[in-house]
């Protein structure tokens, strides 16, 4: 089982990371054979897309950046872990990079008919966000949704918590992290996550 996990805050170390973090602890504790793939987005340079149109013709990317690998590491997981905070009621801007990158795979799958609909990823997304609105997380799900779809993913679900801001926070709340832990080993082990605490199933 190949899980690929991407990281979207600029703050490595801090709370999404360690979620994060926990998300794969949990899995590599339940299945030794998981192999995880960890990208800090932060750290890449991911040009947004520029909407030239090119990746309809042949279903590539003709920018040239970290992105390129990325696409061939997206085919190969089984799993993809999309993690981000909440900036401004949204991801970060290297999440929607990536998101926005992602229109190459689209065309792939929807145009040109060279992905197989019917052999989905799963999809699951980890966020956190300093204030406690109610509708913090409503925007960020429809741009998740529709990301996990154009990369032939399943969106399985989401942990979502609320008032979490300064850097360690998430220590003070490990009930959070042993949601992340649980989450992770039942998605290693193909189970069914319906059990797991702050669970959001689209």
């Amino acid at each position: 089982m190949n899980i690929l996990a991407f990281m979207g805050s600029p703050r490595f170390r801090g709370n999404v990371d360690t979620l994060l973090d926990a998300f794969i602890e949990g899995a590599k504790n339940e299945n030794p054979d998981v192999n995880v793939t960890k990208i800090n987005l932060a750290a890449k340079k991911i040009t947004p897309c520029i909407e030239c149109g090119e990746c309809e013709k042949t279903g590539n990317c003709v920018l040239r950046d970290d992105m390129t690998g990325i696409y061939d590491l997206i085919d190969a997981a089984d799993i993809i872990v999309l993690a981000s905070p909440i900036f401004f009621y949204n991801i970060t801007a290297w999440t929607q990079a990536l998101v926005e990158r992602s229109q190459a795979l689209w065309v792939r799958k929807y145009v040109l008919k060279k992905i197989d609909a019917e052999k989905k990823k799963k999809g699951i997304f980890l966020s956190i966000g300093a204030t406690k609105g109610k509708k913090l997380f409503d925007g960020v799900i429809l741009v998740v949704k529709y990301f996990f779809d154009a990369i032939n993913a399943d969106f399985t679900g989401a942990l979502l918590f609320r008032g979490v801001e300064k850097k360690g926070d998430i220590n003070n709340a490990p009930q959070f992290l042993d949601d992340a832990r649980k989450l992770g080993g039942l998605i290693a082990k193909n189970e069914n996550i319906s059990n797991v605490n702050n669970i959001f199933i689209p």
